[in-house]
């Protein structure tokens, strides 16, 4: 019967390691042959305008840089692919309520009845949750041919903001170049 005041606890726990994951998405012209493009560079206008402290940029293109040369890609003045970057933040506020059957709560001992070891409660979480797009324009053409996004809760602590902005750009450029359906 104590099991059954554990599983509030192992919900609780799954929900809060199911915000803690970064999802990543992507959309991109399906006319267009990715396999050309082998440089890169920043699109700066659009770099300049996203709202975050120049820390945190320094980070985001950081990590994409070292994403696109595992790609081979390299940087160039004259770069096939112009990347820009915005993000996005919102504060969350998760409130959870657990309760015991019809508000009672399964006792130590045999049968229904109140127990003063009823489980239920509230609990109530707010964190930061942020969006990550990561465009990348056909410099030539001046069009957007691809864009990543990842969503995931934000951190402020310094360590853990280097990893969690590693693990965003790693897993948006993964679906770089995308795979073509046939």
């Amino acid at each position: 019967m104590k099991t059954f005041k554990l599983i509030p606890i192992f919900l609780l726990l799954i929900l809060a390691a199911s915000c803690d994951t970064v999802s990543a998405y992507s959309d991109y012209d399906k006319t267009v042959d990715f396999a050309p493009y082998k440089t890169y560079a920043y699109f700066k206008p659009g770099i300049d305008k996203v709202e975050i402290s120049d820390l945190d940029k320094k980070r985001i293109l950081h990590a994409i840089d070292d994403q696109m040369q595992a790609k081979g890609f390299t940087k160039s003045e004259n770069p096939d692919i112009l990347i820009n970057i915005f993000t996005k933040a919102k504060e969350q506020v998760d409130v959870n309520q657990f309760y015991g059957a019809y508000g009672y709560g399964w006792g130590y001992g045999w049968g229904w009845g109140w127990s003063p070891y009823m489980y239920g409660g509230t609990s109530v979480s707010r964190y930061t949750e942020g969006t990550l797009f990561i465009d990348f324009i056909d410099a030539k053409k001046k069009e957007m041919i691809w864009q990543g996004q990842g969503i995931g809760t934000l951190y402020k602590n310094i360590d853990k903001k280097d990893a969690r902005i590693t693990e965003f750009v790693t897993k948006i450029l993964a679906q770089y170049p995308p795979v073509k359906k046939q």
